[in-house]
């Protein structure tokens, strides 16, 4: 069946309570099955394994990505063989939303493991024993998900807002379940041969494994290096070569494929925020010195976004806040019905009042976990509870950037966030790191996994699923991801000196003092900005070069005006504030890429734009499992390539 969906008009006048209304009479399936035994299953070990695609993508570029519609493929395949055998029934498709949700909170699991720990790592040269990663990052995604629900009426319920990636995944499970035999094995084939295509890139790229195999030749990193070989010289501006400005094309299918989840609109934004940063101001800053070099003389991603982060984080922050704060009832209004008598001769205006989440489940959870949360900042990390409290305080301003950003782009700004936490605690605790880097990975870790649950939630509103048992299955996939990311991330990722640990002291259960930890060939840009800024506030906020804090000014006030645009516009405003303050922040070879994404199939939607044409109905109307091939194939083989590197190779 076709998915209901309101138009732009009927999203912008009606009311909350008219809208929920009509999703009740028209999407709501009632009482198909959907949290069944074998779709947590399902959704817990395909969401633990595919959770290590985020582990390498983070590892590479400081973010991570959804695993639903790839999760969701791979389910509805398996099931189908199983009914033909005899062996199974076919997924229901609300079954299938279930175990994307399961699969896609595993997945975000390894988020604190490339950026707020490994930088607290990285500052006391030693190991956070195993367990207590483990304990920690499940607590975090427990309390996202408390978080979450009271935003929920407001993000998916009123305004409706994309969530790209939870939309592509309603879209590919409608189509599976309700399509025809053909339609469902086409998607299943095309994530199959995307999925090969970028792991096959991804091998050949190795040039460790190039060389263990005698070949001559492997597929470079970067497309621009033959050239400057073949020229003897790298193009600068203002005395910088473009490579150390990363402004150069990058061979990253995955990238391409996250790009293509993204919409042209946002790609634009990216991009143009990009060219801004690293074509323009970061070169003159460079020149006059606020851009330090380092001790080779040289500069790179992250001497550029030591200083360029301030302006991105900025226009990401007012962008969201006015985005929230330009229609604050829903919020308020939802709080005002749960302190209201039950039993008021007053009808309640409630009408989903059955099927979500109560809010009580929030207003007492997030004190419990949030005071356990307090509790083991304190006994792992030393951080003092008042501190700890601080920071359970900002989650929920963070919670709307978070969301709002994620709505809009499937992208999970942690790092910028987790930026304004250390501001904060580099005046209200100078000088400790541990503080700063612990504080920020509370409000950036917790924010995320609302953002991500709400995702998560936004296919189960369109096929009609109840938010209930989907805010369940977060957690149970939470635990999942957790369980299998943890080790393979100590054992793997982490090195002595430039050699990995052994199993026994990489796993140890009392904190490890390591000799020049490191984490090998992975760059690990969020951890390396994290640890940057708190090394900087430590020593006090006049060590932000001046330029950096009126960049920041100025982003901010391009914010205010593009994001007033867009709400007078009713979001036909073609900028995106959040898109190009993200710019600031993910190197520009990333940007490239995924904005080539976004354009490809932009082009190509509007080249063969006729449902009637073939390439309309192998590429345009499937979009989504070519993506997410891209990302799952290039990320899994990332990982093995990784493994057969530091474990056979000893590279």
């Amino acid at each position: 069946m076709a998915i209901h969906e309101l138009n732009d008009e009927e999203i912008r006048t009606w009311s909350l309570e008219k809208k929920d209304r009509w999703w009740l009479e028209n999407v709501f399936r009632g009482d198909m099955p959907q949290l069944t035994l074998r779709s947590a299953t399902t959704g817990m070990i395909l969401g633990s394994i595919l959770s290590l695609t985020n582990l390498y993508v983070g590892a590479k570029t400081g973010w991570t990505l959804g695993v639903g519609i790839t999760s969701v493929i791979l389910a509805f395949a398996m099931f189908k063989v199983l009914a033909s055998l005899g062996l199974a029934e076919e997924f229901t498709v609300l079954e299938n939303n279930a175990m994307q949700s399961i699969a896609t909170a595993a997945g975000y699991m390894t988020s604190p493991m490339i950026s707020s720990l490994a930088a607290l790592m990285l500052i006391q040269n030693q190991l956070v024993p195993a367990w207590q990663t483990l304990c920690w990052i499940i607590a975090l995604a427990i309390l996202g998900v408390l978080f979450a629900f009271p935003f929920k009426r407001r993000f998916i319920n009123d305004e409706q807002q994309p969530f790209p990636e939870g939309r592509a995944a309603g879209v590919v499970m409608d189509s599976l379940h309700h399509g025809d035999a053909m339609s469902g094995l086409l998607k299943a084939k095309l994530l199959v041969i995307f999925s090969s295509l970028a792991a096959v890139v991804k091998f050949l790229q190795s040039e460790a494994i190039a060389k263990a195999g005698g070949w001559v030749w492997h597929l470079p990193e970067y497309l621009d290096d033959w050239l400057y070989r073949l020229w003897g010289w790298v193009p600068e501006i203002r005395g910088t070569p473009v490579t150390q400005l990363t402004l150069r094309p990058e061979l990253d299918l995955p990238m391409l494929g996250a790009g293509g989840l993204m919409g042209m609109r946002t790609g634009a934004s990216i991009l143009l925020g990009a060219i801004v940063n690293y074509a323009i101001l970061a070169p003159i800053f460079i020149e006059q010195g606020d851009i330090l070099r380092n001790a080779r003389r040289a500069v790179g991603f992250r001497e550029i976004t030591f200083w360029s982060l301030w302006c991105g984080v900025g226009m990401m922050t007012v962008a969201s806040v006015m985005a929230f704060f330009a229609k604050p009832e829903i919020l308020v209004g939802a709080f005002r019905k749960f302190w209201s008598r039950k039993d008021t001769a007053e009808p309640s205006s409630d009408v989903l009042g059955h099927i979500e989440l109560p809010l009580k489940v929030s207003l007492v959870g997030i004190p419990l976990v949030g005071m356990l949360v307090i509790w083991m900042a304190h006994a792992f990390f030393g951080v003092n509870p008042l501190f700890g409290v601080l920071a359970i305080v900002l989650v929920f301003f963070f919670c709307l950037i978070a969301i709002n950003s994620t709505g809009l782009t499937s992208i999970t700004p942690i790092g910028a966030m987790g930026k304004l936490t250390q501001l904060t605690f580099g005046v209200v605790a100078p000088g400790d790191k541990s503080v700063n880097l612990v504080t920020a990975g509370i409000t950036g870790e917790v924010a995320s996994n609302s953002a991500n649950l709400l995702s998560d939630i936004k296919p189960g509103y369109m096929l009609g699923a109840k938010p209930r048992q989907q805010a369940l299955g977060h957690v149970l996939g939470a635990i999942a991801g957790a369980v299998l990311s943890v080790p393979i991330f100590y054992l793997v990722f982490i090195r002595d000196g430039r050699d990995t640990l052994s199993p026994d002291r990489a796993l140890a259960p009392t904190p490890m003092p390591v000799v020049d930890l490191n984490f090998g060939e992975f760059p690990m840009p969020a951890a390396t900005i994290w640890r940057g800024v708190a090394d900087v506030l430590a020593e006090g906020l006049h060590r932000i070069p001046l330029s950096a804090q009126w960049a920041a000014l100025i982003g901010i006030l391009i914010a205010i005006v593009f994001e007033l645009a867009r709400i007078r516009s009713a979001g036909r405003f073609p900028l995106s504030p959040i898109g190009i303050g993200l710019g600031f922040v993910i190197p520009f070879t990333t940007c490239l890429t995924m904005f080539l994404g976004a354009f490809v199939f932009w082009m190509i939607g509007r080249c063969w734009n006729s449902p009637e044409s073939k390439i309309s109905q192998v590429v345009v109307q499937n979009q989504e499992p070519i993506c997410a091939g891209l990302i799952a194939g290039g990320a899994l083989m990332g990982i093995i390539v990784a493994v057969v590197e530091v474990f056979f190779l000893g590279s």
